[in-house]
């Protein structure tokens, strides 16, 4: 899948799913449990032990999905992402070397930023959005603000977005947002409780719906 379809995909279905975990046990189900609620974005992070080891068996098993590699650092970890068949390439700050690296290898990237002089330094060098972390500091409101001045930049909202604000932050002009504990609940995925993260899925879906 091309980049131009990728980015339609987040823009169409809004919410990009963040599972964050303790191992990578049950990943495969959780991303299954997540489709089922009609959510197929998923950002797998490196904070979760062999994560580059599950996104090669995620995007071989499931081939159908657009997992993507988050919580990365450097231009090296995102590449061994891309190789292992990352669809898109997050980071939790500013990193110009990684965008440099996406870029080159046609892969969109959101690039974590907050200020908007780090929004627009992440814009100026390639990234395809801004991923506004964290963003439950100022909510809905600080993205309305940053879009005042610079509504050409895309931005993902991420951290403290749930089923309960996901339609402000998209009013507010969000070209998507991501979601983790409030839609992957770790309870739920440690006791594989696939029906749960489903329904929070459904929820999501339904609330960016009427936005």
């Amino acid at each position: 899948m091309k980049k131009d379809a990728i980015l339609a995909k987040f823009r169409a279905e809004k919410v990009i799913a963040l599972i964050r975990a303790d191992s990578s046990d049950g990943l495969l189900d959780c991303a299954r449990a997540l489709a089922a609620g009609g959510l197929t974005s998923i950002e797998l992070t490196m904070t979760t032990p062999g994560a580059i080891r599950m996104l090669e068996r995620a995007a071989t098993e499931l081939p159908d999905f657009l997992f993507g590699l988050g919580t990365v650092l450097d231009a090296e970890t995102a590449r061994a992402g891309i190789l292992a068949g990352a669809r898109f390439i997050v980071t939790p700050a500013l990193r110009p070397d990684v965008i440099t690296l996406c870029r080159r290898y046609g892969v969109p990237v959101l690039c974590g930023a907050f200020t908007p002089t780090e929004i627009l330094t992440a814009w100026e060098a390639g990234a395809d959005a801004a991923k506004v972390f964290p963003a439950e500091f100022f909510g809905p409101g600080y993205i309305k603000a940053v879009k005042a001045p610079l509504p050409q930049i895309e931005l993902v909202p991420t951290g403290g977005v749930n089923e309960g604000n996901v339609a402000e932050f998209l009013r507010a002009g969000a070209f998507a947002t991501a979601a983790g504990s409030s839609l992957v609940d770790a309870k739920a995925l440690r006791e594989r409780n696939w029906p749960a993260i489903t329904a929070k899925a459904k929820a999501f879906v339904a609330a960016a719906a009427a936005a």
